[in-house]
């Protein structure tokens, strides 16, 4: 039995067996509409099972008797019936892809939103391609599934069981010899389709490697130029896809094999029937008519007996991508607001503005403990730390110390192990996530920008921002003659990520972005750090500006940058070691931040000569 517990960050999330549970209720809107699709499918394949019957009169009243009469009302009765197969199959067929593209659109918005109400363990646990791979691949096989997949089991199965009743109807001695093979035609099938699932498996694992050396080797471009690396990269690509190409051509001569061996077996039923049936027929005791009947099943049922096990193959396979789905969607977030909460304030997608209060700005860490979701080592103990509204904080320490760590709990992108939060004196958690980071502008130390115009990207900080406000906010930092030299002004496009411009202009539009929501909470996660010296001291005394009035906390590594804050943090091996003004750590001469500075100060002055 497979396990159908998920456990993700000390949660354990109770999943349906199989996950099939989990998708009904983006199916049953369109259970009236797959009623109907069944029941067409299973009018078509009746249809389907009759049309023998046709030729069967054709060739006993018409051809046999050497007449035509009554053609007429034969074939017109013989076309209104295709008339109705042709009606009832473009409905259903269309039927299938509305549901199919619905149930893929449905899966997906569901996928996508409930991602942006997880916390950022979540998305450091998981890379980009698995994540993709369950929004897009695993969500367009469901689709699949539940339209096309099922509307093939109806009518095969509709078809063999309609072709058995009329067989065994019209002459149940000489269907016998049908019915005897069909017991051989399942064990071939899935004996084929069994060792078919293990290659198709290797192939697609093949598949997602080749995607994977693909898409490095494209985002990695100028890494592998630079270590002039290209023949590696080359012949690492051409072994992987030769691999797949030998793979793939074991698979095809296994598929042609599995093909040929269904096509003898239904000549074999075709040379029973004649051997039969023709001694039969010239006996006298079987109508050539019947015997064409009972030639057009002996070639045509072998075939939705092998469609229909190889599509349960393919809904067994399918099984993967619901579970894996379902676990997405019953994953829950580290971080969620309560019942209480949502209920007065909102969540994400259905905010209640009318009863957000203003934020002021005061923070306070109280009795904070802290340990990553994923570890168990505590990076903050029992931290005590008041910062009243329009303080500035600044956070120092070496590369990888873990000057983040008290940025994301302001901000509530982690919840304390223990202790508390309080903005504005209240826990953080007595009030939504929304109207905290709604009131919070983050400038990224590696900036990103959405595909699109300035004016786009900039709007996303305010919405309601006119041109001017814009210009206001790019001229406070200094960005307003990056946009001034591209071609379209606020219309220019910024490219994927940004990608048209310098990281350092990245860094500059954000920044503008972040000042054009005017938020009362300013983080900085070392802003400066991929800006020239002569643009640095222009964004400094922005800073300066900026951050008059609001509370801000500031991450950075050159600590020229925070000499004038209220407060500094120095953090060494993710715990916070000392704390005070630069002058009250500059006195203490055997201090960590008096070496860092000193070693930083001695660094600059001989870059200087």
């Amino acid at each position: 039995m497979p396990d159908t517990k998920k456990t993700y960050r000390n949660k354990t999330v109770s999943l349906p067996l199989f996950g099939y549970p989990r998708i009904m209720p983006y199916l049953k809107p369109y259970l009236p509409k797959m009623a109907i699709m069944i029941f067409l499918g299973s009018m078509v394949s009746m249809i389907d099972s009759f049309v023998p019957l046709f030729n069967r009169y054709a060739i006993n009243n018409f051809i046999a008797k050497g007449t035509t009469k009554g053609i007429g009302y034969f074939a017109l009765a013989y076309a209104s019936v295709l008339i109705i197969k042709l009606i009832m199959d473009f409905t259903s067929a269309n039927m299938c892809g509305e549901i199919e593209m619905s149930m893929d659109r449905d899966l997906r918005n569901a996928a996508f939103n409930h991602l942006q109400e997880l916390s950022f363990s979540y998305f450091n646990q998981n890379n980009v391609g698995y994540i993709h791979a369950r929004v897009m691949s695993d969500t367009g096989k469901i689709g699949v599934m539940c339209a096309w997949r099922l509307m093939d089991i109806v009518w095969n199965g509709s078809y063999i069981l309609f072709v058995l009743v009329v067989m065994l109807a019209v002459n149940a001695k000489l269907a016998v010899y049908i019915l005897a093979l069909i017991p051989i035609a399942v064990v071939f099938v899935i004996y084929f389709q069994k060792h078919l699932i293990v290659l198709n498996r290797h192939i697609r694992e093949l598949n997602s490697t080749i995607t994977g050396n693909f898409n490095e080797g494209i985002t990695g471009a100028k890494a592998i130029k630079t270590l002039v690396v290209e023949d590696r990269i080359q012949n690492d690509f051409r072994e992987d896809t030769e691999n797949y190409r030998k793979n793939a051509v074991n698979a095809t001569h296994f598929s042609a094999l599995f093909s040929a061996s269904v096509t003898m077996l239904s000549s074999c039923a075709l040379a029973l029937v004649l051997w039969r049936g023709g001694i039969i027929t010239m006996e006298g005791v079987l109508e050539i008519g019947t015997l064409s009947v009972f030639l057009s099943y002996a070639l045509g049922i072998l075939e939705p007996i092998q469609n229909i096990i190889v599509t349960i193959s393919e809904l067994i396979a399918v099984q993967v991508n619901v579970e894996r789905l379902t676990r997405l969607l019953g994953t829950e977030s580290d971080v969620a607001d309560s019942p209480e909460v949502v209920k007065k304030y909102g969540d994400t997608f259905n905010p209640k503005k009318e009863n957000w209060e203003e934020l002021i700005g005061d923070v306070e860490f109280k009795d904070v403990s802290f340990h990553y979701p994923d570890g168990t080592e505590y990076v903050l103990e029992h931290f005590n730390l008041k910062v009243p509204q329009g303080t500035n904080v600044a956070i120092v320490g070496e590369t990888g110390a873990g000057k983040s760590t008290l940025v994301n709990l302001v901000c509530r992108f982690f919840e304390p192990t223990s202790g508390e939060v309080l903005i504005d004196g209240r826990n953080a958690k007595e009030r939504s996530q929304l109207w905290l980071h709604s009131n919070i502008g983050y400038v990224l130390q590696t900036p990103h920008l959405f595909s699109g115009s300035v004016r786009e990207n900039l709007r996303y900080g305010n919405p309601d921002a006119t041109d001017e406000e814009i210009w206001d906010a790019l001229k406070l930092v200094s960005a307003d003659k990056i946009v001034e030299r591209m071609d379209n002004g606020l219309d220019s496009d910024v490219g994927e990520g940004g990608d048209m411009l310098s990281t350092g202009e990245k860094q500059l539009l954000s920044f503008a972005r972040a000042i054009l929501a005017d938020p009362r909470i300013l983080v900085l996660d070392e802003a400066t750090s991929s800006i020239d010296t002569v643009t640095e001291k222009a964004i400094q005394d922005a800073i300066s500006v900026v951050i008059n009035g609001r509370t801000s906390f500031m991450i950075a590594h050159r600590l020229s940058t925070v000499v004038d804050a209220d407060v500094i943090l120095v953090v060494k091996d993710g715990k916070i070691i000392e704390r005070g003004t630069h002058k009250e750590l500059m006195k203490n001469v055997n201090g960590y931040y008096h070496q860092l500075f000193s070693r930083q100060f001695e660094e600059m002055e001989a870059a200087a000569i």
